[in-house]
C-alpha cells in the first residue's frame, strides 16, 4: 500500500511533561486509524502534530506530494457571521454543488431540519458539530483527521457518519485518523487502534473489540512475567541464604487463543440478586407514568411532547431511552425525578423512592470549587455497598476514588482545576454516596476516555437500583442496559431489538414522510399501495390486534415482576421459575412486536 504520511522520531515536551518521545508510525492507503488513550495523554497533541499544526520539538513528519489532509478539530471554528449554506459550500454555485452527489449525500446525513440560508450564531452546539463535520466532508480529502467527530451527535448521525467513512473511498484508498470516546464508532470503521500511552504510540491490529482482546493478552503477559520475575528473586534469595549457587529452570508458558481470554468471565451482572436487593431498597412500586401527556404553550404556540405515555418503571430495571433531540427526553426525565407535573395524567411515586440525576450540567460541584478533593469526600458517609449478597463490598470514599480513575496527588487538587473528566467523576461519586435507588445518568459519558466508560461501566454493574440511560453513546448504553425505548411521535416505544430498531424505526419515518403526496391530486406512494382492498383491511385488523396483544402482555410481564417481589427470596426453586416465566413473557412480547412492525411497514 501507498504511503500517506509518517512522522519519525517525533518528541513533544511542555513545561512540567514530557508528552511523547521518539515516535515513529506512519499512514497509508486504505488505513483507518482509531485513536485512544486517557485524557491528557496526547491523543489530540499526536493529531495535531501529524497534521502539521503543532511542531515537535524534535523529529519530522512528512507528507506525500499531493496529498490533501483535511482536519476536524475539537474545538467549534465556525464563524458566527456565516450562514449555514456558506460555512458548508462557501460562494460555490448551487448547480455546481448541488450536481455533487457527495454533496448531496452529506447535506441530506447531517444538516436535515437545518435552514440552510439561517445565521450559524443561533445553532445549538449539536447543531453547529454538525455544520463544522459537514463543512469538512463535503471536501475532496486523501486523509481526514477527526478529533471528537460524534460529540454532540445523536444515534442517527452517529449511524450515518459511519456509513459514510465506510463508503467515503474504495477499498485500500484513503486514510482516516480519528480521536473519539465512542467504542461503538471505532468497531464499525477503524481497521487498527492506536494506544497512546506513557509517552509512546502502541499500535493494535483491529478496531475497539479486537483492541481490547490484545490488550488483556498483552497485560496478561506482562503479569505472568512480572510473577516469574518475583518468584525467581524469592528462589534466589532462598539459593543466597543458603550459601548455595542458583540454580533455575525456566518456565513454560503458553499464550492462549483470544476466545480463551474471555471463557471463564462470569456475567456481566446477577440480574437475580441486583433485583431482589433492589426489592428490598425499593419496595414493589418505583414510578408509574399512568396515561400522561405534556403539552407546552407559551400563549402563541402549543406544542404536544406526550400523547397517553403509560409506563411503569420495576425495582432494579435499567433502561436506555433514545430518541432526537427535542423528541422530549428531557421532559421525561423530569417527569420521573418529579421536577415537572403532567399536562393530564398522572406519576405514581414509591413512598421510598430517591431519584438521583447525573445532568449533563455539574450543579453538585458548585458549592466545592474552592475545596480540595479531599475536603469534598470528608464530609460523605464514611462507607459505600458495591454489589449483592456474598459479593457485596465495603469501599471507603477513597478506594470508590481510587477505583474512578484519581491518584492519591489529585486528592490535594481544588475541584475547579480538575480537568472535565476529573469533574464527571467527582460528580458521579458525590450522587453515589448519596445512595439514591433510582439512578437517572443523561449524557453520562461525556468527557470520559475509554477507560474511565469501562470503569463507570464496571461500577454500574454492581449498583443495586433502578437505573435510566439516556445516551448518544451507543455501546455505553447497550453495555449497562438492558432494555430499550424509543421516543417516537409522542409516543413511548418498546425496542425489542434495541438501537438497531430504533434506527430502522426513523428510517422508516423519513421514508414514508417522504413518499407522503402533498396534495390530493398526486398517486399515493408505494408504502400505502404495497396493500391494497381487502390484504389492507385485513393487515389493518392484524395490527390493531397485535397492539392489544403488546399492551396485555407488557401487562402480565409487569405483575409477574411485581409477584416476583412477593416471593419466597430463599425459594431459589421457585424463583428461578418464576424468572423463567418472565422471560418467556417477554420473548412473545417481543415476538409480537417484531410481527407487528412488519405489518405498519406494509401498511405505510
Amino acid at each position: 500500500m501507498a504511503h500517506l504520511l509518517g512522522a519519525e522520531a517525533l518528541h513533544l515536551e511542555f513545561p512540567t511533561k514530557v508528552v511523547f518521545d521518539g515516535i515513529s508510525l506512519g499512514i497509508d492507503e486504505g488505513d483507518r486509524i482509531g485513536v485512544v488513550g486517557r485524557n491528557g495523554d496526547g491523543k489530540s497533541t499526536l493529531l495535531a502534530m501529524l497534521a502539521g499544526r503543532l511542531e515537535p520539538d524534535s523529529g519530522r513528519v512528512t507528507v506525500r506530494r499531493g496529498v490533501r489532509v483535511g482536519v476536524l478539530d475539537q474545538s467549534d471554528t465556525l464563524d458566527d457571521g456565516h450562514t449555514v449554506r456558506f460555512a458548508v459550500v462557501g460562494d460555490r454555485p448551487d448547480h455546481e454543488w448541488a450536481g455533487d452527489p457527495r454533496v448531496r449525500d452529506v447535506i441530506a446525513g447531517l444538516l436535515e431540519g437545518l435552514d440552510w440560508e439561517g445565521p450559524v450564531t443561533g445553532l445549538s452546539g449539536g447543531q453547529r458539530r454538525r455544520v463544522a463535520l459537514a463543512s469538512l466532508l463535503v471536501g475532496d480529502w486523501d486523509v481526514l483527521f477527526l478529533d471528537e467527530p460524534t460529540n454532540h451527535l445523536d444515534v442517527e448521525a452517529i449511524a450515518w457518519l459511519a456509513d459514510h467513512i465506510r463508503r467515503r473511498w474504495p477499498a485500500n484508498q484513503g486514510g482516516l485518523l480519528v480521536v473519539t470516546h465512542d467504542r461503538w464508532f471505532l468497531d464499525e470503521v477503524c481497521t487498527m487502534t492506536w494506544e497512546v500511552h506513557d509517552r509512546i504510540v502502541e499500535p493494535f491490529e483491529g478496531g475497539y473489540a479486537a483492541y481490547i482482546l490484545q490488550r488483556v493478552e498483552r497485560d496478561r503477559q506482562a503479569a505472568a512475567i512480572e510473577a516469574r520475575r518475583q518468584n525467581l528473586a524469592r528462589k534466589e534469595l532462598a539459593w543466597l541464604r543458603r550459601g548455595a549457587p542458583a540454580r533455575t529452570s525456566k518456565p513454560k508458558f503458553r499464550i492462549d487463543a483470544a476466545n480463551a481470554l474471555i471463557e471463564d468471565v462470569p456475567e456481566l451482572r446477577d440480574p437475580v440478586a441486583l433485583q431482589a436487593l433492589a426489592i428490598t431498597r425499593l419496595g414493589k412500586d418505583v414510578v408509574d407514568l399512568l396515561d400522561v401527556s405534556v403539552v407546552y404553550d407559551d400563549g402563541t404556540t402549543r406544542t404536544e411532547v406526550f400523547h397517553d405515555v403509560e409506563w411503569r418503571i420495576a425495582p432494579g430495571e435499567r433502561t436506555g431511552i433514545l430518541g432526537v433531540n427535542g423528541a422530549g427526553k428531557s421532559t421525561l426525565l423530569s417527569l420521573i425525578s418529579g421536577e415537572r407535573e403532567p399536562t393530564s395524567g398522572r406519576v405514581k411515586r414509591g413512598k421510598t423512592v430517591r431519584v438521583a440525576i447525573l445532568s449533563q450540567r455539574m450543579d453538585e460541584l458548585d458549592p466545592h470549587l474552592d475545596d480540595p478533593v479531599r475536603v469534598v469526600i470528608s464530609g460523605l458517609r464514611t462507607t459505600y455497598t458495591l454489589g449483592a449478597g456474598s459479593k457485596a463490598q465495603e469501599l471507603s470514599p477513597g478506594q470508590l476514588l481510587e477505583r474512578m480513575g484519581f491518584a492519591s496527588a489529585q486528592l490535594s487538587t481544588p475541584v475547579r482545576d480538575l480537568s472535565g473528566g476529573q469533574k464527571r467523576r467527582l460528580q458521579l461519586l458525590l450522587i453515589l454516596l448519596s445512595q439514591p435507588n433510582v439512578l437517572i445518568l443523561d449524557e453520562p459519558t461525556n468527557d470520559l476516555d475509554t477507560d474511565m466508560l469501562a470503569a463507570l461501566e464496571d461500577l454500574l454493574d454492581s449498583w443495586p437500583g433502578t437505573l435510566i440511560v439516556v445516551s448518544h453513546d451507543r455501546y455505553f448504553m447497550e453495555r449497562v442496559t438492558d432494555q430499550q425505548y424509543a421516543l417516537l411521535g409522542g409516543r413511548l416505544r418498546h425496542l425489542p431489538a434495541g438501537v438497531d430498531e430504533y434506527l430502522r424505526l426513523r428510517a422508516a419515518g423519513r421514508l414514508s414522510a417522504a413518499a407522503t403526496p402533498p396534495s390530493s391530486e398526486q398517486t399515493a406512494s408505494p408504502a400505502t399501495t404495497a396493500l391494497t382492498g381487502a390484504e389492507l383491511r385485513a393487515a389493518q385488523k392484524e395490527a390493531a390486534a397485535l397492539e392489544r396483544r403488546i399492551e396485555k402482555l407488557e401487562s402480565e410481564v409487569s405483575r409477574a415482576k411485581i409477584a416476583l417481589a412477593d416471593h419466597d427470596q430463599s425459594d431459589f426453586t421457585g424463583l428461578s421459575a418464576e424468572m423463567s416465566r418472565i422471560g418467556a413473557l417477554e420473548a412473545e412480547r417481543d415476538d409480537t412486536e417484531e410481527r407487528w412492525f412488519t405489518l405498519i411497514e406494509q401498511i405505510g
